[in-house]
């Protein structure tokens, strides 16, 4: 049975701007390079620096910007009502998550960014609101857009729920679950728990 849901917050529950072709190039780092594993791995503290605020600026930029993907607000409120525990984890620095919270008004309060555990697909941060929820983690889903959610969920034994509202990528196909429009979700975990009470049954 699924008790706690915790979302990627860009291209999940929020809209996101952010170029990271622009950033990477500006940076020196190679397309394929995760752009996190290459800031962490330039040779001084003042190279490490000077990147991650070029990085903080475009995403400051981004969350002044950021609103509900359709649907998305509704499909928050409707399992917040229902009891769900809920909460987000995402690989935005802080400051910018905060700002998009606040933007969007969610009803999450707790909120898991790269300044808080290392940045996914480490399991880390899901592991830690698991615990804190004091749940087992395959009573968590974890619901993201991009393979490295699908990662983190897998590495963390969550079950995982890719949101893809375009063409499915190559590695859609890892995930537990696909939905293409928020409209599907709620009713999404219903079916999740309704087959796992016939499985209990």
């Amino acid at each position: 049975m699924i008790k706690g849901i915790i979302f990627d917050l860009d291209g999940t529950l929020v809209t996101s701007s952010l170029d990271f072709a622009m950033m990477k190039a500006q940076l020196g780092c190679q397309r394929e390079e995760d752009l996190l594993e290459f800031v962490s791995s330039l040779p001084s503290p003042y190279m490490r620096e000077e990147a991650m605020d070029l990085i903080h600026q475009h995403e400051l930029q981004d969350a002044n910007q950021c609103t509900f993907i359709t649907g998305a607000q509704t499909a928050v409120d409707t399992l917040h009502k229902q009891g769900f525990k809920l909460a987000i984890v995402t690989r935005n620095f802080s400051k910018a998550a905060q700002i998009k919270l606040q933007r969007c008004n969610m009803p999450i309060d707790i909120v898991v960014t790269r300044d808080d555990a290392p940045a996914k697909p480490d399991p880390s941060a899901l592991l830690s609101i698991a615990k804190r929820w004091d749940m087992p983690s395959r009573e968590c889903i974890y619901v993201g857009d991009y393979l490295y959610d699908i990662q983190a969920a897998h590495n963390a034994n969550m079950q995982s729920c890719f949101f893809a509202p375009q063409a499915l990528p190559n590695y859609a196909d890892l995930a537990d679950y696909i939905f293409t429009d928020w409209t599907q979700f709620t009713a999404l975990i219903e079916q999740i728990n309704l087959k796992k009470l016939h499985q209990l049954a």
